[in-house]
């Protein structure tokens, strides 16, 4: 398999989670939020209170549209904007149709992806997406499992620490107090959510995503923004409407082979 494309990479590294209208709900009633388990020691006594926080109430699909804006680093003004049709199908799978029309999109399907381009497949390349995994796998799938992809994901799962951001209890797993260099991911300590990771680029250069304004979403949460910044100034953000928890998909959606047979859910 070849090395991803860069726009594929890209998508990988940026594509999810966003909003609805900010302040309103997108599904069913609050899941419960009760204070984190005293337990939670390790990456390993986090993701297996969070799969059991919300075990049979996490949705297992979701549509929503995504508008993504790109920003000028240096003044912070939009550049352009996009929209894309998102589909998910946990665990392990994401749709992204960045335009219906030409058939160009992205399929993450387990440790792979699939990148299109007029409806044609490029090569595919050995990868997950690592925000799948972080903000939406951990609740559908087994925690020593989880465990396992935050390891190949370059994730220390030795190194824990807790800590605050934005005035909110958080656990950390892959850096240990002060680091803040290392490839982390950070979890809200009451609602146990993902909230943010830092990562460093093979250029140098220091990526900061984070998951905010969270609301309910069916039985689980989803952000409703997604804010992506390099060398902490803001370059990328996402927005999302018409979201669907639950959603009823054709299987066929995440088969690469069906890529433009399926019947889709945005389109009539």
């Amino acid at each position: 398999m070849s090395r991803k494309p860069a726009f594929a990479r890209l998508l990988a590294l940026l594509a999810l989670t966003g909003a609805c209208s900010r302040g309103t709900s997108v599904g069913s009633p609050s899941p419960t939020a009760a204070s984190s388990p005293t337990s939670i020691t390790s990456a390993a006594s986090l993701l297996d209170a969070m799969r059991a926080r919300y075990a049979g109430q996490w949705y297992r699909t979701l549509t929503f549209v995504q508008k993504t804006t790109y920003l000028n680093p240096q003044t912070g003004a939009p550049v352009r904007s996009e929209t894309w049709y998102e589909a998910l199908s946990l665990p392990g799978n994401l749709r992204i149709d960045q335009d219906l029309t030409r058939g160009n999109g992205v399929l993450f399907r387990g440790d792979t992806t699939y990148a299109f381009l007029g409806n044609k497949p490029q090569k595919p390349v050995a990868d997950r997406n690592p925000l799948l995994l972080l903000g939406f796998d951990v609740y559908q799938q087994a925690a020593s499992r989880s465990l396992t992809m935050l390891g190949d994901a370059h994730i220390d799962v030795t190194r824990f620490h807790e800590g605050m951001f934005e005035g909110r209890r958080v656990f950390v797993v892959g850096a240990l107090a002060g680091d803040t260099a290392s490839t982390q991911a950070w979890f809200d300590a009451e609602r146990l959510l993902f909230v943010r990771q830092l990562e460093r680029a093979p250029n140098g250069a220091m990526r900061d995503i984070r998951f905010a304004s969270y609301l309910p979403a069916g039985g689980g949460w989803l952000a409703t923004l997604v804010e992506v910044r390099v060398n902490g100034r803001l370059v990328f953000t996402e927005q999302y409407s018409d979201v669907k928890p639950d959603a009823p998909l054709d299987p066929r959606l995440f088969d690469p082979a069906h890529w433009s047979t399926a019947p889709h859910w945005a389109k009539p």
